[in-house]
């Protein structure tokens, strides 16, 4: 089984943190060389030096924030212009704060859409191109179990994500014939600072402890634990890799067992 990223530059999202770091962490020690893309330079520094470059890799990173898509444009094409390719995107961003979706307003909605849909479009579009030259390509976007079974108290994130989803579907019926595969990747709970947000939102709103939220949570997973970010990082690692080549368009769950369809 061929796993080897050697040669291979992947851009990863949200990579200063969580799920978006273990990815980075984990791509680059199968070889491949990390393009970060966050917007807390100090962070991203701190991460490109964390990585492995065993195999001569050359690590670095764009300052980029994502409620800002023309300024993550403009960061990515002016980066192409050096003459760099990309094979493979890491698209991942963080979830909008929680609540009933009756309760969401309009903003709420279009600031979503724009740092996970539009954001995920741009990057696509600047980087299919390159991906086309090659005849290889990966687009592998972290997501959520939400897509298929919408988590109660996650409006506005059940609504995007499952946009991503859809969007995601299409583009691999597009790329597919061109050796690119664009597939998802649902983590379920999750050991993140996300993870910690939800919790102390369930508990502030509940007027319960963290604890007994956390008590609560833990069985509704038949592995009786929450996952951990290198957990959903090996999934995406595989879904990058050579061996993953007729693997395209669908979504995979990463959740211990917890969603309930099939």
């Amino acid at each position: 089984m061929n796993l080897s990223l050697e040669n291979k530059r992947a851009v990863v999202c949200g990579s200063t943190q969580g799920i978006g770091k273990a990815i980075a962490v984990e791509l680059a020690l199968l070889g491949a060389s990390i393009t970060l893309i966050a917007r807390n330079e100090s962070a991203l520094v701190e991460v490109v030096a964390e990585l492995n470059s065993n195999s001569d890799q050359q690590h670095d990173f764009l300052v980029a924030d994502f409620s800002n898509p023309k300024d993550l444009k403009a960061k990515i094409d002016g980066y192409l212009t050096t003459g760099q390719t990309i094979d493979i995107l890491v698209n991942n961003t963080g979830g909008p704060a929680g609540g009933p979706i009756i309760d969401a307003d309009y903003e709420q909605f279009t600031n979503t859409m724009t740092a996970h849909l539009q954001c995920n479009h741009i990057l696509a579009q600047a980087l299919v191109p390159g991906m086309k030259a090659k005849g290889f390509g990966r687009i592998i976007n972290i997501i959520s179990t939400s897509v298929k079974q919408p988590i109660p108290g996650l409006g506005v994130s059940n609504t995007v994500r499952g946009a991503v989803a859809s969007w995601s579907k299409t583009l691999s019926l597009e790329l597919g014939e061109f050796g690119i595969t664009v597939n998802n990747v649902l983590p379920g709970f999750t050991n993140t600072a996300r993870l910690d947000y939800i919790i102390n939102n369930k508990a502030e709103k509940s007027g319960k402890s963290k604890s007994e939220i956390v008590a609560a949570m833990t069985p509704q997973t038949p592995a009786k634990r929450f996952g951990e970010p290198e957990e959903i990082a090996a999934m995406a690692a595989f879904l990058a890799t050579p061996s993953a080549a007729y693997v395209n368009g669908v979504s995979i769950p990463v959740d211990g067992g917890r969603t309930g369809s099939l």
